[in-house]
């Protein structure tokens, strides 16, 4: 009777131990899958509507500028260390979102649109001229420059993401917009406090 209570008690623990294994060993190949852009884009893939591609499509070229100008100060001597440290961080944030909606885009079918001209229809874009004043500006000019271009493109971000909130329906994209205010409000308040300083 001790032998087949031994037996069973072995039995046990060693399927535990299986259990315990499995469940350790499945984590890691779960956990990429969780993180990736790409997996929730295929899931929703089908709920893009009009408005999501727009909105990827649109915030795409806006980000672009930003990097754009974001790139300009960072390659100045004399800019305001608070307004290069404030242009990385713009540039660190808004490279990969570029990345995760131009998958969404494929994804959705839709990167066969992305050829369309939409900088005269979005807010706060600057022009060739406003870009080129940026570059020729010394380094304490083109940090306050930079900080008011930087103010109007953000608050254009803003109001693309919010007509994303009222018109979009793909639970990523939303997300993202609701990321892209969130975040952009609070940097528009540090540009408006940073300019006072200049």
């Amino acid at each position: 009777m001790q032998k087949k209570t031994t037996i069973l008690t072995l039995a046990s623990a060693s399927l535990a131990a299986s259990l315990l294994l499995a469940g350790c060993s499945s984590t890691p190949a779960e956990t990429p899958a969780t993180d990736s852009t790409s997996a929730p884009s295929s899931d929703v893939s089908t709920e893009a509507n009009t408005a999501d591609e727009m909105f990827a499509m649109m915030m795409i070229e806006h980000h672009q500028q930003a990097v754009e100008m974001s790139d300009i100060i960072l390659a100045k001597d004399d800019v305001a260390s608070e307004v290069a440290d404030l242009a990385q961080r713009i540039k660190d944030a808004q490279g990969p979102e570029i990345d995760r909606m131009n998958s969404w885009l494929e994804t959705w079918g839709a990167s066969d649109m992305s050829g369309m001209d939409h900088g005269a229809s979005m807010d706060g874009m600057l022009s060739e001229e406003d870009l080129q004043a940026l570059e020729a500006a010394d380094g304490p000019t083109a940090s306050k420059l930079f900080l008011q271009q930087m103010i109007e493109h953000h608050e254009g971000a803003v109001k693309m993401a919010e007509t994303q909130l009222s018109e979009g329906k793909n639970p990523d994209a939303l997300e993202l917009a609701q990321q892209i205010i969130d975040a952009q409000t609070v940097e528009i308040q540090e540009m408006r406090d940073l300019l006072d300083t200049l």
